[in-house]
């Protein structure tokens, strides 16, 4: 009969790093689905007892748990049709036995009873007058208190770090330090989940397993294992022993007191109490979920399937089950040992430039993104490449939040602050109808007082600790996918900050946002592109200069990159990596919009022609700058190609202003 030989971790691993914040699953293993929320209405159309418009749903009463969770699927732009948690859902689970009720009770009184101590000191600091001073030994703790209450408390106040709308700067400081390590529980009873899960002894699959966990968090653990088929080192994921159901009694207990909370809510954040635990449930029931990190591990896989610059591990999915998850063994170096990645002989500067293109991709681009990029999550591979673990933890952007966030992006170069504002409205920052006049003043403070110094001197940090006091003085309600969002834009820039101190975060992210505005074939992103080089109807020349020298040096450093040089298996046409700047379809775009839409052809017209003067010059130095990525014939050809769909196009327009004419 096979054997398994367990040995010790300081020898099986030596020189490996593979520390991150583990979840487990559920136990019930349901299909994904994202999808927009007018392809959701199609999609459900044969259910027409339930299905309701976008206006009807914001009808509805706002305390209705179902019309709460409405509320998110529109705000967000992505339905999940087969979802894990519903208030319903959670109440059912906590309430379908005796024994289980009373649990729920003494849980309740632990609860109550710790927070209302707690409380009760914050109110005796207020009367004496003393709460400002005792500030930081105060938040620390609120942080013990978060670890003593368990796992849900300990996600709790890892959400409440990123969350200025709901509690002050100086406490969110001291969770941010707040750490998920937990000691392990025994190997016997992880091996146990293993092999119940698998349906066969460790010994017929794992050839070794380490006597020790690799990591150990709230809601489970790790340890590193080779198969016996393949001698394939692996990660084994073992989610905690009876994690589910303490998870749901506490979800019950805190959507319960948020209750009482509403009407302090609803003035202070423009939404109610019961909404943000929903958000937060949501989440925390997915990292419980392992078969939902396995279709997120495929999905990023897929995303960046084509880019040599990014390593996602496979999902052995044959070897997984609802409370355990095996994928490949991630040989990489963390992030947080600048000494290590120098003298693997890592080129820091790519390394970082890859790293921040490949989180912009995630966000502008796939709309799937990493929610918890901690530094144990991140690891440099010795070839130059990044790669991520644990996808417990993935947030969605919907395709017109993506839009959004480049349209804010666009109003913030253009320095357009009432529409900055009036982003922060279709984003779900604000509830609607929210008068955003009183608000304008305060973005365009922070803005100028943050661009103004250049980009030398900027980073997400002080930016955002800047928005923390806004968010804390006005209704405003940081939705709980942003409030990631900003987590995770903030831990990498930590990152970077510790791999390079003079780390410039937004010199390498404006030649990626440069790049993607003029070369995305997306209509968009094309309209973007205009946005930005017309101010106040003038055409900006300088600016296109910018654009397309950031543009080049996102190219140049992104192909650049150790990692490239590398044989892979794929054929490198595949590869996403362009070796120059094509502005092919860009400038065919360009031209069909010239000869079709009057309005740009006047406006080009007038730059050309303005201040009284031919502006040749500019045009020259703009060519100068594209001519050596600039395939003339090619391009030539390109445009010949579509001359008949231009020609039609014309003519159609042309028929129209004809018509409408008359």
């Amino acid at each position: 009969m096979a054997s398994i030989s367990t040995i010790s971790t300081s020898n099986f691993f030596c020189n490996n790093h593979y520390t991150a914040k583990f979840s487990s699953s559920s136990s019930v293993l349901q299909p994904r689905l994202r999808i927009s929320a007018a392809n959701a209405a199609v999609s459900t159309s044969s259910n027409s007892t339930s299905r309701r418009t976008s206006s009807e749903r914001a009808n509805l009463e706002v305390g209705s748990s179902s019309s709460a969770m409405e509320q998110l699927d529109i705000e967000r732009g992505v339905c999940f049709p087969f979802r894990k948690y519903t208030p319903e859902t959670v109440r059912n689970k906590v309430l379908e036995s005796r024994g289980q009720i009373l649990s729920l009770v003494g849980r309740g009184v632990e609860i109550v009873w710790n927070l209302g101590l707690y409380w009760s000191t914050l109110m005796y600091d207020c009367l004496v007058g003393r709460d400002e001073e005792v500030v930081p030994y105060r938040a620390r703790q609120l942080r013990n208190l978060l670890c003593d209450l368990g796992p849900s408390f300990i996600k709790a106040g890892q959400v409440l770090a990123n969350r200025p709308d709901i509690i002050r700067e100086d406490y969110m400081n001291e969770l941010c330090i707040l750490q998920d390590d937990v000691p392990p529980f025994p190997n016997q009873v992880a091996f146990a989940i293993i092999e119940e899960e698998l349906g066969q002894p460790l010994e017929a699959i794992f050839s070794k397993i380490s006597s020790q966990t690799i990591a150990a968090a709230s809601l489970g653990q790790v340890y590193r294992a080779t198969l016996r088929d393949s001698g394939e080192d692996v990660a084994i994921k073992v989610q905690r022993p009876r994690i589910e159901p303490i998870i749901y009694r506490d979800l019950f207990l805190f959507r319960t007191l948020a209750s009482f909370l509403n009407g302090i809510s609803l003035q202070k954040l423009g939404c109610n109490a019961e909404l943000i635990v929903d958000e937060f449930g949501e989440k925390l029931l997915e990292e419980l979920d392992y078969t939902l990190e396995a279709r997120n591990l495929e999905d990023f896989l897929e995303n960046f399937k084509n880019d040599p610059t990014v390593k996602i591990p496979r999902v052995y999915k044959k070897l997984s089950g609802s409370r355990v998850l095996v994928m490949e063994w991630i040989d990489g170096i963390r992030c947080t040992d600048p000494q290590a990645i120098k003298e693997a002989g890592i080129d820091v500067n790519g390394f970082l430039t890859v790293g921040v293109s490949a989180a912009l991709r995630q966000l502008l681009e796939f709309g799937l993104f990493h929610g918890d990029p901690h530094p144990g999550n991140i690891f440099a591979m010795r070839d130059g490449r990044i790669a991520y673990v644990d996808f417990g933890n993935v947030a969605v952007l919907s395709q017109q939040n993506k839009q959004i966030l480049i349209d804010a992006v666009v109003h913030a170069v253009n320095e357009d602050y009432v529409e900055m504002a009036n982003d922060f409205t279709r984003l779900g920052f604000l509830a609607s109808g929210t008068d955003v006049a009183p608000i304008i003043p305060a973005l365009e403070a922070i803005w100028q007082n943050s661009s103004g110094k250049g980009l030398s001197d900027f980073n997400f940090r002080s930016v955002t600790g800047k928005f923390n006091q806004l968010v804390y003085q006005y209704p405003i309600r940081i939705p709980e996918r942003f409030s990631l969002v900003i987590r995770s834009l903030l831990t990498q820039e930590g990152i970077c900050f510790t791999l390079k101190p003079d780390f410039k975060f937004l010199e390498v992210a404006y030649p990626y946002v440069a790049k993607r505005l003029l070369t995305d074939p997306n209509p968009a992103l094309r309209e973007r592109l205009i946005q930005v080089l017309f101010k106040d109807g003038v055409f900006q020349w300088k600016r296109l200069e910018n654009l397309i020298v950031l543009a080049k040096e996102n190219v140049a450093k992104m192909s650049s990159n150790p990692a490239l040089k590398v044989k892979h298996t794929k054929s490198s046409r595949d590869l996403q990596v362009e070796r120059k700047l094509d502005l092919t379809d860009t400038i065919k775009d360009g031209a069909r919009l010239f000869l079709i839409d009057e309005g740009i052809r006047r406006q080009l017209l007038l730059a050309l022609t303005e201040d009284s003067k031919l502006h040749i010059q500019e045009l020259v130095d703009v060519y100068r700058l594209v001519e050596g990525d600039i395939d003339i014939p090619s391009v030539a050809l390109e445009v010949a190609r579509d001359l008949p769909a231009v020609a039609r196009d014309v003519i159609l327009s042309w028929s129209a202003s004809v018509l409408s004419d008359r």
